[in-house]
């Protein structure tokens, strides 16, 4: 385990934690404190309706809760209002917008820019709006081209949120060209939760991480990790992040935390990790 230091302690006691909307998701829930922000994703396969359906289970039992809405799930101008009225019913103030995995989008939107934009032109009551970012690139759009997407959703959003990535040094070389290109949208770290070892290996290559992956395996054991067993935690990735620069000077606000539905392991990592520094 890495000791880290107090300003840290409190990124992790602030992370958001990532849930996938998933049967017994809701009941999982219930070992994180009530001041925890929750997110909860979307996909093609469960479609928007099972991500609301989490949403406001959660806000129910008095989470404060970020919704994820891919684009491309979202048919035209006419549903994206009344996604925003469902939101605003239940006290929705925070929204991740995405453009989403779907091969083709069913409607009106393609990116997340483009609903970005449409929203904009809408009444609706979102202080915060997120949108995603790459460290390591995407599999299927140029570096060039993402640059400039953060660009543009500067207008829209205002907080951007990194895919996975478990390599410091890759992460503060990207996040520094992205402050010298002009992209000023405060970052929250994307974390893995606490998870066994293998399994993080398995998940992050589907999701297209490889490369931190094989970082990952030569500077921290992983591959010693996989053999006996033992879990990731992700604890060391922040210490480092935090030695050459503070968080603030970075522009990092906080983490995300994907839990991967390991709840009750996030968050007692979360309660050890987060626990403030003896004076």
């Amino acid at each position: 385990m890495t000791l880290v230091d107090e300003p840290t302690r409190a990124l992790i006691r602030r992370a958001n934690i990532e849930v996938i909307p998933l049967k017994g998701a809701d009941r999982a829930l219930t070992v994180l404190p009530r001041t925890t922000t929750v997110t909860v994703t979307c996909s093609p396969k469960f479609g928007l309706e099972r991500t609301f359906a989490h949403v406001a289970s959660a806000r129910e039992a008095g989470y404060r809760v970020v919704p994820h809405v891919a684009a491309r799930q979202v048919r035209d101008a006419a549903e994206l209002r009344s996604i925003v009225s469902r939101m605003a019913e239940i006290g929705i103030d925070d929204l991740y917008v995405v453009g989403g995995d779907a091969p083709e989008p069913v409607g009106a939107f393609a990116s997340a820019g483009e609903l970005l934009q449409e929203l904009a032109g809408m009444s609706h009551p979102f202080e915060r709006i997120g949108v995603a970012c790459y460290p390591e690139g995407h599999p299927k759009i140029g570096d060039d081209t993402l640059a400039e997407a953060l660009l543009s959703k500067q207008g829209t959003a205002t907080y951007m949120v990194s895919q996975l990535c478990f390599d410091p040094s890759a992460l503060r070389g990207w996040l520094s060209r992205m402050r010298e290109a002009g992209v000023t949208l405060p970052l929250r770290v994307g974390l893995a939760a606490p998870l066994n070892s293998r399994k993080l290996v398995e998940l992050s290559l589907r999701i297209g991480v490889g490369s931190s992956v094989k970082f990952l395996s030569k500077q921290h054991g992983l591959m010693n990790n996989l053999v006996i067993g033992r879990d990731y935690e992700p604890e060391t990735l922040l210490a480092e992040l935090g030695r050459e620069a503070s968080f603030a000077d970075q522009g990092i606000e906080g983490v995300h935390l994907f839990s991967f539905n390991q709840i009750d392991r996030t968050a007692d990592w979360q309660r050890r990790q987060g626990e403030p520094v003896p004076a």
